[in-house]
């Protein structure tokens, strides 16, 4: 057979569309030519694969050599076709047998001496797969569903009639091999009158596993029900083809998840991990805090140098709620298109916090080929700005759009790449240039017209959209000397966790999420606390959004309370959350 066909995984932004690769040998001078919108990694295969298959001690083809990476409109990037490539390449020289190989897909980056090596986004990849499968395994029962009732109906005969349908199992039992098992349904109708016919149920497994490099493998596992099978080494994958013996051949994968350690933090709370209760003082910063952990809310601290506003946003992932599956998921399959996930941060909030010189492209993601940045790799977890006022002003004004959305489209002239951005913003700043204003002990320096350029840079928009705006004053001595007696992250996460529970149980989001209607049902205060806010409003002019966002505040506090219903002093609490810096 001069023709190999095999299946593989491309990226495009969070999706991984799958990618036919066609190996074919014609008579001809040698060369290698690889078609289907190769990037310049994919076109340098040629020289890996070819390096690898000698160094393997296998016979390179001296003939015309044709790859074809399908559709050939996707662009094809990175490493990770040097694997299904080689393969190809073995099949269709006669050097491998290929009757397994539509049973698999395949990724991989080669080296020069056959190892295999790491790929970006093995996660993506293997929920694309299990995902795709498990679609065309549920399509094709339902198209033999129909089919079957249609022929039942022709006949016009009673169910009972299918009772003698035939099975027949052409492949390997799933116990045998670890496999996941997809069953596909023929109907074969034969006439056996004029007027009747008798429908013949033929029912086929089919085997479906992803070969990938050893070093993805605990990445690729964390979809429970895909089959993953790591190798080292190009020898290994062919020898799991080519020889007999069951030795030889690969085995499936399966992770060890980190178990759960404390509620307040989810599923790896290590019990070396910076703790609230290492900050001294602050009480009512911390307070706002656990309102902001229980609802969701983007926060703004703002406060002299020295406070321990970098400190408490360290310490603010520890009170957040335990992550879901579907979050933790979501956010190990965005690291995944990076540098990789690391198994070992299952269920751990991201915690990401870029310096001030940070690009746009840097924070919401870009480039030729289209990669997450700061704000998606903080899906589900913690974005920490610090010294706000110091970013550039065009790249603060990227944030706006993802506040409000939870997802980042990026598009480009060739391409066009949706990530998830569902991040918590914490933020932190000083009040003027000099960072003393207001302190009471050191003088502010700075002018007025220096205070408010600075305070400035942070726009109206934007500052409308943060939900809390506090202020972090400076510590007495005494306190500093005592030493720190504050509630461990672990009560305070208990707290939050619960909040977060009754949440979900009334409206099935978190509070930050509702919408405009949903606030209308869910945030509405009494009289007394209807009278505060409006009171308010009218004295401070603020914005429909910073409305709203102080009820959804104020439903949170409520919510922390145990109350049912909103009341003035929730009111109130959430009001001076929202007075630092200017009156939004």
């Amino acid at each position: 057979m001069t023709l190999a066909i095999l299946k593989s995984r491309a990226l495009a932004g969070m999706q991984a569309p799958e990618v036919t690769v066609e190996v074919h040998l014609a008579n001809g001078l040698p060369s290698f030519t690889i078609v289907g919108l190769p990037d310049t990694e994919v076109k340098e295969s040629k020289d890996r694969v070819r390096a690898a298959l000698q160094n393997g001690g296998f016979e390179f083809p001296a003939r015309r050599i044709t790859v074809n990476l399908a559709p050939a409109d996707l662009p094809k990037e990175s490493g990770r076709f040097d694997l299904p490539i080689a393969l190809g390449i073995l099949a269709a020289s006669g050097q491998m047998p290929d009757a397994e190989l539509a049973n698999y897909e395949f990724a991989g980056e080669l080296s020069l001496t056959g190892d295999l090596r790491a790929v970006r986004g093995a996660l993506a990849m293997t929920f694309a797969m299990y995902k795709g499968r498990a679609r065309t395994a549920a399509s094709g029962q339902s198209t033999n569903a129909r089919a079957e009732g249609g022929a039942e109906n022709r006949a016009n005969k009673p169910t009972d009639e299918l009772n003698d349908t035939l099975l027949r199992t052409d492949a390997v039992t799933a116990a045998e091999t670890g496999i996941e098992t997809s069953t596909e349904t023929h109907i074969e109708t034969r006439a056996e009158n004029p007027t009747a016919a008798r429908t013949k149920t033929c029912t086929a497994a089919r085997t479906f596993g992803f070969i990938l490099p050893r070093a993805n493998a605990d990445e690729a596992a964390l979809v429970a029900d895909a089959a993953i099978f790591p190798a080292d080494s190009l020898l290994q994958v062919f020898s799991h083809f080519a020889a007999r013996g069951a030795d030889a051949r690969l085995v499936r994968h399966r992770v060890a998840l980190p178990g759960t350690v404390s509620v307040s933090s989810g599923a790896a709370f290590q019990a070396s991990q910076a703790d609230f209760s290492d900050v001294k003082g602050q009480g009512q910063v911390k307070r706002a805090l656990e309102v902001a952990a229980a609802g969701g809310h983007s926060v703004l601290m703002v406060g002299p140098p020295g406070t321990g506003k970098s400190m408490l946003a360290a310490r603010f992932s520890g009170i957040l709620p335990p992550m879901s599956e579907n979050e933790a998921l979501e956010s190990a399959a965005v690291q995944s298109l990076t540098s990789g996930f690391d198994a070992a941060r299952w269920k751990v909030r991201p915690y990401r916090a870029p310096h001030h010189t940070a690009s746009g492209v840097a924070l919401v993601g870009g480039g030729n080929t289209p990669r997450p940045g700061e704000i998606s790799l903080a899906h589900c977890g913690v974005l920490f700005l610090d010294e706000l006022p110091e970013f550039d002003r065009r790249v603060l004004e990227v944030l706006r759009e993802p506040l409000e959305s939870g997802q980042i489209t990026i598009s480009r002239a060739a391409r066009q790449a949706d990530f998830p951005a569902r991040f918590q913003l914490i933020a932190a700043m000083n009040p003027c240039p000099c960072g003393f204003l207001g302190h009471p002990a050191n003088r502010c320096r700075c002018t007025a017209d220096g205070i408010a350029r600075y305070q400035s840079r942070i726009s109206g928009p934007l500052l409308d959209r943060i939900d809390m705006q506090i202020q972090v004053g400076s510590l007495e001595h005494a306190e500093l000397r005592d030493a720190a007696t504050g509630e461990p992250s672990a009560v305070i996460g208990a707290r939050v966790a619960q909040a977060r529970q009754a949440q979900v149980a009334r409206q099935d989001k978190a509070n930050h999420l509702l919408s405009t209607v949903e606030i209308d049902r869910y945030c509405r205060p009494n009289e007394a606390g209807e009278a505060i806010l409006q009171l308010t409003m009218q004295r401070l002019n603020w914005s429909a959004r910073a409305y709203h966002r102080v009820l959804k505040v104020a439903r949170t506090i409520a919510d922390l309370a145990g109350a049912e219903s909103i009341g003035p002093a929730h009111v109130s609490e959430a009001i001076q959350y929202r007075r630092a810096l200017r009156e939004h």
